[in-house]
């Protein structure tokens, strides 16, 4: 793979101050002064002050890129501080942009931060992303990704992305653009989203805490080496890290003929799907809110409560009453033993995605009553049972 041009050109000067913070690049020689000052002149784009988003945007102010812009809509909760180390204990509850931008602030003040507090949407990222050289999407589902993508496309950017779930991480460099016939965009490595409720996301299936630093330290990496022109970057190679086993895989990715040209932005909550079409029809009117359960069992009526989650998720806190039949043993029909003949199911996950998928299965061996808990064991911990551990 072919070096790529520095994207970003150099800015006039670099301070007395400067020189003496990043002398240990200075006298890198690939990176050197000249390096140094297209940094200074970069405005990067990072969506999500999360798992990913936390060490790069750390690392790119250290770095000394100059603008550091950070879209972001979220509040700090305390189930993020087992990986996002951008925020700490006295942010909880804080705006995540803002505790962001504070921890940027502290690493580096030479740096200038712009805070998009929103949701990325069709309506506003391409003229967001034309605001900058380079994005960097460490987004946690697809449909965002997928709008990721497309817009910077149309906004002709370069954007570095990364994944991670359990002790699994992807990196990559998108570029549709790129000089030399080497563009190629995500569609071309993933043409369409996995089935609706096929991948959990980290908050479903868990991530590693520490891998969230070693997928976001070469995401930070392609960045620099974009901007300054230096290394073989990623772009038409997808690397994968299995954290267990202490791999590293490349693999190379070539532009599909078959990938449609991107002339417009689309519904990526439609594109994706959040349930299947079958899980939609199956809880039309097979759902119960946490209140409605509440009612039915103050009044002693014969239910069977049934916790579709993994016995890991168990351990952390159940309805009392309830049984652990996983959904997995429920689609393959050796769970379907389990459920009572003789009382309404009622089925449970986290938040209502997996109990949904795993209705279908109940409805289709003849529980034609089965119900399944609007927003899982969450909502029944904010609404019913706020004193509930909640993971």
């Amino acid at each position: 793979m072919p070096t790529l041009p520095p994207l970003v050109s150099p800015a006039a000067e670099l301070t007395r101050e400067e020189v003496a913070r990043y002398s240990r690049h200075l006298i890198i020689p690939d990176l050197g002064v000249d390096g140094q000052k297209r940094l200074k002149n970069a405005k990067v784009l990072v969506i999500g002050a999360g798992g990913l988003g936390s060490p790069t945007l750390l690392y790119l102010a250290a770095a000394g890129v100059g603008t550091i812009g950070i879209v972001e809509f979220d509040v700090v909760d305390e189930s993020n501080l087992q990986r996002q180390i951008i925020h700490g204990q006295s942010d909880i509850g804080r705006s995540k942009a803002q505790s962001a931008r504070d921890s940027v602030l502290e690493i580096n003040p030479l740096v200038e931060v712009r805070l998009h507090e929103l949701r990325l949407e069709p309506d506003n990222a391409v003229n967001l992303f034309q605001q900058y050289d380079l994005i960097l999407d460490g987004t946690d589902n697809f449909a965002t990704r997928y709008l990721v993508n497309d817009a910077a496309v149309l906004a002709h950017k370069p954007y570095v992305w990364g994944s991670i779930y359990r002790f699994e991480g992807q990196v990559s460099v998108f570029w549709e653009d790129a000089p030399d016939g080497l563009g190629l965009n995500y569609r071309d490595l993933y043409p369409e989203p996995p089935p609706p409720g096929m991948v959990p996301s980290c908050a479903e299936g868990g991530v590693l805490g520490i891998l969230c630093a070693s997928i976001a330290s070469v995401m930070g990496t392609e960045a620099i080496k974009l901007i300054t022109g230096i290394g073989d970057s990623l772009l038409g190679r997808l690397t994968v890290y299995d954290a267990l086993d202490m791999t590293y895989r490349t693999i190379k990715i070539r532009k599909d003929p078959a990938t449609p040209e991107i002339t417009e932005l689309i519904d990526y909550d439609a594109f994706c799907g959040v349930i299947s079409d079958e899980a939609s029809a199956a809880v039309a009117d097979s759902t119960i809110t946490p209140r409605e359960l509440r009612e039915l069992l103050d009044a002693d009526k014969k239910v069977a409560l049934i916790d579709v989650r993994e016995p890991v998720e168990w351990d952390i806190v159940h309805i009392d009453g309830a049984e652990l039949v996983p959904k997995s043993t429920l689609e393959s029909g050796d769970g379907l033993a389990k459920l009572p003949q003789d009382r309404q199911a009622v089925l449970y996950c986290k938040t209502g995605i997996r109990s949904a998928e795993a209705l279908v299965a109940v409805k289709k061996a003849g529980f034609a009553d089965a119900v399944h808990l609007q927003g899982g064991i969450a909502a029944w911990a904010k609404q019913v049972d706020p004193d509930m551990v909640m993971y």
